[in-house]
């Protein structure tokens, strides 16, 4: 029996050993792979909460084979230039969301959010299930970028502002700080106008008048900015992003010098850290939610049929840039499909099933589009 014991501890202890690259000839040897890594978010924005917590896991699973030295937004380069700076191997490692990119290839912008697209769980499914994680590799591949998708959080808040917005006519001569080039032409559609403002010019345009409302993100990371020292009204949902994800972006040259074992790891850290994020922002949307109402901000609400209207908008735009971009119309088709053929399903699950069925473009239109 002691002898059945003694086997059975060996065992553990090697595959403990195997799992966590204890017997790695790197680590064998005292080499560690040291890596630097920065993000798009700078410390007071919450969202680098995603970027944190997966080098934190990353560097206790890694059993000292891989080591990440993490840099906030802006220490080692401009946000903005993150994903030239891990393209050209000047960083190794960077925290991102596929919006930024957009003046690259308007792709990057449906990868990171569409506005009334895909849900935080719709996105999971999509991801890990419906072929999205490939087509964000063949996004990124083209920069020489391998790309992890590592966050998630569900619909950002709305539109917080100086004026009630009760329907889409308030829109009408509103400046809005709003992100995304399809939210942009569904704005101005709207008779509102879109302003581009980094989110640390936020706060201050609201405050001096420079802008009517804006969107930022969720209620969360919403009130660590401080907007409901600056805006008196909510209007709700967040039509322009029912969600976002985000994504850990690799030099493909150090991605390449890594073992299938560590890529495996930092794959598998990838998609622990999808999971965190996503009730890491809910549970803390809880809290800030009721801190907003609470401090007097009036909340509104579109009617079905405004949203209905605006998504009329927003998918004749989309087809505008599926015939203009085939990858940009390649994902669009994967996305909207899925949301096709989980309709179905997700009709007979209600109201016990998560998000909704919205109309979508025209797939046969759209794969005319696809080269």
């Amino acid at each position: 029996m002691k002898k059945s014991f003694f086997i059975f501890g060996v065992l553990m202890t090697l595959m403990s050993f195997s799992i966590f690259g204890a017997l790695s000839p790197n680590t064998v040897e005292g080499k560690t792979i040291s890596l630097k890594m920065t993000s798009v978010w700078s410390a007071g924005i919450q969202l680098i909460e995603v970027d944190k917590h997966f080098v934190k896991l990353v560097n206790e699973l890694a059993g000292g084979e891989l080591k990440i030295k993490f840099f906030e937004g802006g220490a080692l380069v401009p946000p903005f230039e993150v994903l030239d700076a891990v393209s050209k191997g000047t960083i190794d490692m960077g925290g991102d969301w596929g919006g930024y990119w957009a003046g690259k290839n308007m792709a990057f912008n449906i990868i990171g959010s569409h506005p009334m697209g895909l849900t935080a769980t719709d996105y999971m499914t999509w991801v890990y299930q419906a072929g999205g994680f490939d087509l964000i590799q063949e996004a990124y591949g083209q920069y020489g970028i391998v790309c992890l998708p590592f966050g998630v959080h569900s619909s950002e808040s709305g539109v917080r502002g100086h004026k009630p917005i009760n329907s889409i006519a308030d829109y009408k001569g509103l400046k809005v700080r709003m992100g995304g080039k399809i939210q942009g032409k569904t704005l101005k559609d709207l008779g509102g106008i879109q302003v581009m403002l980094a989110g640390s010019e936020v706060y201050q345009a609201l405050e001096k008048g420079v802008i009517d409302a804006c969107e930022y993100n969720i209620p969360t990371v919403d009130w660590n900015l401080g907007l409901q020292e600056v805006t008196e009204y909510w209007a709700s949902p967040g039509w322009h992003a029912p969600s976002a994800i985000f994504g850990v972006m690799i030099n493909k040259k150090v991605w390449d010098r890594f073992s299938e074992q560590q890529k495996a790891m930092l794959k598998t850290a990838a998609t622990a850290n999808f999971l965190w994020s996503y009730t890491y922002f809910d549970y803390n949307n809880i809290a800030a939610t009721k801190k907003f109402l609470d401090k007097g901000i009036k909340l509104t609400r579109l009617s079905d049929k405004d949203m209905g209207k605006i998504q009329d908008i927003v998918n004749k735009h989309t087809l505008e840039l599926c015939k203009k971009n085939p990858l940009f119309a390649k994902i669009a088709y994967s996305q909207y499909k899925f949301l096709k053929d989980f309709s179905q399903w997700r009709s007979i699950s209600q109201p016990f099933s998560h998000g909704r069925n919205p109309k979508i473009p025209d797939l046969d239109v759209i794969k005319t589009y696809i080269k």
